[in-house]
């Protein structure tokens, strides 16, 4: 039995030394001391848009819903007590709105009559409930008028879904004209879930605004600020820059329902409410209750960038309304107040507090200009019209500020009439950047790392603003953010990095999603009332994000760049601030590889890291259940002389981090 055992391990050896043979190796050449092109410091940013309840019930941390009594059914998101007929029970008491129409910013306020001392109670359900936190601090502030003093005293709790109390405080209303009122509650134990119930004692007549209710924790510990969780997943993007405030957001379904940065700062009981461009949009996720009360405005945009270290890039209507609704237009005699808007944008954000709207960014808490560097004109527009509104809005920008940047856009699609039209005539103009949007299936984004690889390196450089595979089709409510479109992407922004010389810009799109009150996917961040987590989308961007470098070295095998040649796609960069050498590798392979990288030139310390990104299954998603289910493992790894031997997992994306002596 012996001599054949031994046999059989001889054969196995030789087989499995066969196979290693024939297995694929690939070489890949690094020139450690050649810099094709500087990598710009905005290469990897964030494009934030209010879709998906992504302001007002997500990153803006207001809970209650329609605090001011606004929104078109001006008691939505309020219930009253009902009676055993099921319409209001006005025994109790009633609220209605009054309008006062003198104000053109907050016209409605509530006006609660209680008819008897047992307590008549106003409910807000908050944004798909309202997230609270065992042992946690709310601040509520409202304001009350109680003419006749009749109220003693207004009852604030957090129910659950039995009417449990959860927390509880009061506030005694004592003057009969408008007055704020603050007080403060902490949740005795964790509801998803929660709703704030006022009770009111005494009888009679009290009116009510500006209802609102905050974590005492919040971005920065900043009073009535941004949830804490998601700005922290912003944050450890490292981004290069913020996109504001959207998207088709700033387009309007009409130009009366356009985006007004204007409405946007000041004091924010004085902005406008308004309907919210998404709300009706899709049929799969209607959301009737979906509006913008703009306290998150273009200051706290601003605000933002500046906190997470990114250049601020606003983005401002072209007087031309979602051509997708309906296109409407302002004339172009009628164009002036547009572009002055966006003048006096640029002052806001960059003017001396002795100008006007320096000013009033000075009176806000911000003396201190906000370094404006560019500036969007249009967000998907296309077609003649958009041409030559976009030359009037060009000539006056660069006549009063010569060195903002001003970014133009080419259309909803990466090919096509519309785009090849708008690319033609924007090149005429010698147009500086051009915002290129690519929402397509994950075989095309493998399939076009190539995109840029012959751009016109004298043309116009590129804004890749908007890109996010989808995995069943564009707008489809069964789009995934699977493992598939993950590294696709990765594929793909190789191509971008590699390209460096032309592509300036680059975001993911849309930016983030509320679990119950989305309408778009996929998103690149998901939150509910209490958690948030980062899609494997978002830990790609992190991956690229966190290791952009500063300066473009080539990486090639054969000579030729390494884009899609035995499902690979690789770039290389080096960090002159952290004195690295940065290999990102993407395997879209269903089979493990190894690859050699012969690094050629500089002197290279033995010890680095890899970082590898990777999961079996195409299909693997990140969840509330599992949020780090794809997420980056770190490892020392050991480099022996100039070349660095990996063994890259079947559909992965891999960095390789080395130390320069």
């Amino acid at each position: 039995m012996k001599p054949n055992l031994i046999t059989k391990i001889t054969l196995c050896g030789l087989l499995l030394n066969g196979i290693y043979a024939n297995a694929q190796k690939t070489t890949l050449e690094v020139n450690t001391t050649k810099t094709i092109t500087k990598i710009q410091p905005t290469m990897y940013g964030v494009f934030f848009e209010d879709i998906n309840f992504a302001a007002d019930g997500g990153l803006y941390a207001e809970m209650v819903k329609n605090r001011s009594f606004e929104f078109e059914t001006p008691l939505m998101g309020w219930i009253q007590p009902k009676s055993d007929r099921h319409s209001y029970n006005k025994e109790s008491g009633i609220a209605t709105t009054i309008n006062v129409l003198e104000n053109k910013t907050n016209p409605n306020f509530c006006r609660v009559l209680v008819n008897d001392d047992k307590g008549y109670e106003l409910i807000n359900e908050g944004f798909r409930g309202m997230g609270i936190k065992k042992d946690a601090k709310y601040n509520l502030s409202l304001k009350a008028s109680n003419p006749s003093g009749s109220i003693k005293k207004i009852i604030i709790q957090f129910i659950d879904k039995d009417k449990k109390v959860l927390g509880e405080t009061s506030i005694s209303p004592s003057a009969s004209d408008w007055q704020n009122y603050t007080a403060q509650l902490t949740a005795t134990q964790t509801e998803a879930k929660a709703k704030l119930k006022i009770t009111f004692e005494g009888t009679g007549t009290i009116d009510l605004d500006m209802i609102s209710l905050f974590p005492e924790e919040t971005w920065n510990n900043r009073k009535n600020g941004l949830r804490k969780d998601i700005v922290q997943l912003l944050y450890d993007l490292k981004p290069g820059f913020l996109r504001f405030p959207g998207g088709c957001i700033v387009e309007g379904k009409t130009l009366a329902q356009r985006y007004q940065w204007k409405k946007t700062v000041g004091d924010v009981d004085k902005r406008e409410t308004l309907i919210n461009r998404w709300n009706m949009e899709f049929a799969h996720k209607l959301a009737p209750d979906y509006f913008q009360t703009f306290g998150l405005g273009f200051f706290e945009y601003f605000q933002l960038a500046e906190d997470i270290g990114a250049a601020p890039l606003p983005i401002l209507s072209c007087g031309m309304a979602c051509q997708f609704n309906t296109g409407e237009l302002v004339p172009l005699a009628e164009l002036d107040p547009y572009v002055q808007d966006a003048l006096d944008l640029i002052e806001f954000a960059n003017g001396g507090v002795d100008t006007p709207w320096g000013k009033v960014r000075a009176d806000m808490g911000h003396p201190k200009p906000f370094n404006l560097k560019h500036i969007g004109v249009g967000n998907e527009q296309w077609g003649p019209q958009y041409i030559e509104r976009y030359k009037v809005f060009e000539k006056a920008i660069k006549a009063k500020y010569p060195t903002i940047t001003i970014v133009s856009g080419a259309g909803p699609f990466p090919e096509g009439d519309y785009f090849e039209y708008g690319m033609q005539e924007l090149k005429k103009l010698n147009a500086q950047i051009v915002d290129e949007h690519y929402y397509k299936n994950p075989k095309w984004f493998r399939e076009n790392a190539t995109r840029y690889d012959n751009y016109d390196r004298k043309g116009p450089k590129v804004f890749a603003g908007e890109y996010a595979a989808q995995s069943v089709a564009i707008a489809s409510p069964d789009n995934k953010n699977n493992w598939e479109c993950a590294f696709s992407e990765a594929a793909f922004m190789t191509g971008l990095e590699r390209n460096a010389e032309v592509v300036y810009l680059t975001s993911y799109a849309p930016l983030m999603a509320h679990a119950e009150a989305w309408q778009w996917t996929p998103d690149m961040i998901w939150f509910n009332n209490l958690e948030s987590y980062g899609s494997a989308n978002y830990y790609v961007q992190k991956l690229f994000s966190n290791n952009k470098g500063t300066d473009l070295l080539s990486i090639t095998k054969d000579g030729k760049a390494l884009i899609g040649q035995n499902d690979l796609f690789a770039s290389a960069v080096k960090d002159e601030n952290t004195k690295e050498i940065i290999v990102k590798l993407v395997n879209t392979s269903a089979k493990a590889q190894d690859v050699t990288v012969d690094l050629k030139g500089s002197k290279l310390q033995s010890n680095g890291k890899l970082i590898t990104l990777t999961s079996a299954n195409l299909q693997d998603e990140n969840s509330f259940a599992e949020p780090k289910k794809i997420s980056p493992k770190e490892s020392e790894y050991a480099l022996k002389g100039e070349k660095a031997q990996l063994n890259l997992p079947a559909y992965s994306v891999s960095v390789l981090k080395l130390k320069m002596k």
